[in-house]
Formats: structure tokens, sequence, C-alpha cells
């Protein structure tokens, strides 16, 4: 059967043959990096008072890292899950290391659960379940989601939707769908914008470095946070086309035009090669290499928050 969906500029990783060729015969072959499952990671305890109530209208935006991929993210009265992965453990074998930063009895009312693809890191069923809101994602994700299950609304790439007063629109990443056995790219990968009165954030999802981070700048170009992932990228020959290193993130920043970058995607599950405590450090290297700023970047604890909010 043919893809259903491609990456913008038409590619497709393959990822079974690559899968194998890492987890086995690279193995064999001891060419495979070895590191640790469990790393120290920084954790606080956040404040379930204020993350009770979400900014106003005219009051910016809080973004509190949840671990993993998964944020709170709060505006204009809402407050939006981003890929909530809460458990224990995902797959039911892959453990976190650290717990996140606010367990699912504890958060306040959702209003909607964002969800960039299907890959159980970032579509953790029994939590979106568990969270009960309204999910907006990529087309074809509502075959997922059963009777009993909330209602889906599913856009394609450049779509957007409303979730209250703020606007969701969601946009390219790169990189690839599959959660069965008879589902490769058959739902739309991307990463979300979410646009409120005083606020616009971007969140990438799961993606390779990719000239659509340009254009993404050039259609919102008033960025006040990017969130990108800097973990998952060793073997690079494997992880290349669908993650993205400390480095590359940094460029993507560039490119997207954004005032703030907040890492994401690493220290909670060990899914590659590299030590769970490398990104953060590769990336303040990259950062004191291009002798950027330091004030627009941050490496969050779990459970910390940052407000931010339109410049002007």
């Amino acid at each position: 059967m043919a893809a259903r969906f491609k990456n913008l500029d038409g590619s497709l990783p393959h990822p079974l043959g690559n899968v194998f060729k890492w987890a086995v015969g690279d193995k064999l072959a001891g060419k495979r990096r070895k590191s640790p499952d469990t790393a120290p990671m920084r954790r606080v305890e956040p404040d379930l008072a204020v993350l009770a109530t979400p900014p106003a209208a005219g009051e910016g935006a809080r973004l509190t890292w949840l671990g993993h991929a998964s944020w709170l993210v709060q505006l204009d009265g809402v407050s939006l899950l981003i890929d909530p992965a809460l458990r224990d453990t995902i797959t039911g074998f892959i453990r976190r290391n650290v717990g996140p930063g606010v367990p699912m009895e504890k958060l306040p009312p959702i209003t909607a659960t964002l969800v960039s693809h299907n890959h159980f890191d970032h579509l953790d069923m029994p939590t979106v379940r568990q969270v009960g809101a309204p999910v907006v994602s990529g087309l074809g994700m509502a075959r997922y989601f059963h009777a009993g299950s909330p209602p889906v609304t599913e856009l394609d790439w450049w779509g957007s939707t409303k979730v209250g007063p703020v606007t969701v629109h969601f946009v390219p990443a790169q990189h690839w769908s599959r959660r069965g056995l008879n589902d490769v790219n058959e739902t739309l990968w991307g990463g979300f914008v979410v646009e409120g009165s005083s606020a616009c954030v971007y969140h990438s999802g799961d993606t390779a470095y990719f000239d659509g981070f340009q254009e993404i700048g050039r259609r919102f170009p008033a960025l006040d946070a990017a969130m990108l992932p800097i973990g998952a990228y060793d073997p690079g020959w494997f992880m290349e086309k669908q993650h993205m290193n400390p480095e590359q993130a940094v460029r993507a920043y560039e490119d997207l035009g954004a005032r703030h970058f907040l890492a994401m995607h690493w220290g909670t599950f060990k899914l590659t090669d590299e030590p769970l405590d490398e990104p953060p450090q590769r990336l303040d290297a990259e950062w004191g290499r291009r002798k950027l700023p330091r004030e627009p970047l941050h490496v969050l604890a779990v459970g910390e928050s940052l407000s931010v909010r339109r410049a002007g």
C-alpha cells in the first residue's frame, strides 16, 4: 500500500529496516554507544494553586514542562495539554527516568489535548482518556479514538481550529507515523502554533531539521517561544531523518525567529543511545559557540514554568 502522507520534500524514513539494523545488527557488531538507562534530572514541585488559574486575555502564556514532549500551555483562560505521556511507562516497558511535572490527578481542568502524532511517547492513550478533554490532531487520527474516547478534531498542515478564544494551527514536521502493523504513514504528523491575544507559541512535535522551519517562521513572524526537541538523536545515521540533535535545534530556533527557546524531548525516556543528560550539555556548547545571548535559552526543570508575552 502506498503511503498516504509524506514529508514536505516528498521524503519518508524507512523505519523498519533501520530499526532492525540499529537494534540488532549494530548491537551484534558492537557499534552501538552504551549509556545508562537513568540519569539525575532536575524536578521542581509546581505551584498547583497558580496552575489552577490560566492567565487571562492580555496576560501572555504560561508554559509548564511535564517531561519529554509533554507541556501544559495556559493562556487566555484556557489550559491545553500537548503530547501528554504522564504514566510510569510507555509501551508497557520503557520506564520514566523522572516523574511527570504534574501528575494527572493534579492537573487543572483541561480545555483541549493537542497530539502531534501517533507514536506512543506522544500519544499515550490512557493519559488522553483519563484527562478526557477534546483532542486536536492531524488527519486520520480519529481512527484511534473509539467509543468512550474524547472527540477529535483533525487538521491538515496549515489548518486551524478554535479552542475557546485561542487559535490552534497544525504545522508541518519532518517525521513519520506508525502505531500498529498496517498504519504506516496513514496518519499525519506535525507541530502546533498556539495563538492567543498576547502570546504565540510553537511546539514542534517530533521532527528532523528541515526547511519547513523557515516557512513556519515566515507565516508566524511573532513567535514568543519555541518548544524544540534536543534528544533521541544517536546514532545519527538512523535518527537524523526523524529527530534533531541539539545543534540542529539551535538552527531551527534561528530559522523560526522565536524570542525564546525551550528544550524538550530529553531526559525522561531512554529511547536512543546517547546518555540521557548529554543533550543539554551539547545545547549549551552550541549556544556558546554561536555566541547567542543567554536570556532566551531555557532548559527548564521538570515541573518548572515559564511565562512569555508578546513584546511591546
